[in-house]
């Protein structure tokens, strides 16, 4: 994009620096031709271009010029404010992302306060909003996006306590949820997807609540995934 952007102010700027010399050589070439007195009393007057005879079209050069400079500089801001569009349009392709619990055995959990769950196992990051290492997703750019939550625990033998809570986060504000508390059965699933509009910056994250468990996944079932519908404005 920064390239083309060049390519276009060169192309405008030798096209004004040829138009204005071209009207430059046709206005002395009059100025040569004038037959009687000049306007200006005189040929070897001092003016902008600093040649004989050319100071009867002095006024009208240093008028191009400066029509020449305004058009070139309104052209050069439409550029680049084309350009900033451009780059808030293409920022927002391709954003997607999925990833994973890593495999366990054991539980994830409980703790004393509710934590982000690091789903470490990325398969997918396009436009890198997306942070293994956190488990947080960074919105690159504004629009409505779709997440989706899919929360899994197995105890591995029934009687045991399912107990697990898992949230999902929009900038620290707990927007929906999926949790399980019985002792009917040793594992169970559940998936909640949402649409929500961010900004740029804001953030989403899976939340396990304090004193709750993520237990026995071994296939990576516990998946944390979204991507953008469709950009918005700031």
């Amino acid at each position: 994009m920064n390239a083309a952007v060049v390519s276009v102010c060169v192309m405008l700027v030798l096209f004004v620096t040829r138009e204005t010399a071209s009207i430059s050589q046709e206005l002395q070439a009059a100025a040569n031709a004038w037959q009687g007195s000049l306007p200006c009393g005189g040929w070897n007057c001092e003016c902008a271009a600093r040649q004989q005879s050319c100071c009867c079209a002095a006024a009208q050069i240093d008028e191009l010029e400066e029509q020449m400079f305004t058009r070139l500089l309104n052209s050069f801001n439409a550029l680049s404010e084309l350009k900033t569009n451009i780059e808030q349009i293409t920022a927002c392709r391709g954003v997607a992302f999925t990833a994973s619990m890593s495999q366990m055995f054991g539980c994830f959990g409980p703790f004393t306060s509710d934590l982000p769950i690091p789903y470490s196992n990325t398969t997918l990051n396009h436009g890198n909003g997306y942070n293994p290492a956190l488990g947080i997703f960074t919105a690159p750019c504004a629009g409505v996006f779709s997440f989706s939550l899919t929360v899994y625990s197995n105890k591995l033998s029934e009687g045991q306590r399912l107990y697990q809570r898992v949230a999902l986060v929009r900038q620290g504000r707990s927007e929906v949820a999926t949790w399980e508390d019985n002792r009917e059965d040793a594992e169970d699933s559940a998936t909640q997807t949402v649409l929500f509009s961010l900004r740029v910056g804001e953030q989403v994250y899976a939340q396990l609540m304090s004193g709750r468990e993520i237990c026995g996944d071994i296939w990576g079932r516990n998946i944390f995934s979204g991507y953008i519908l469709y950009p918005a404005e700031s």
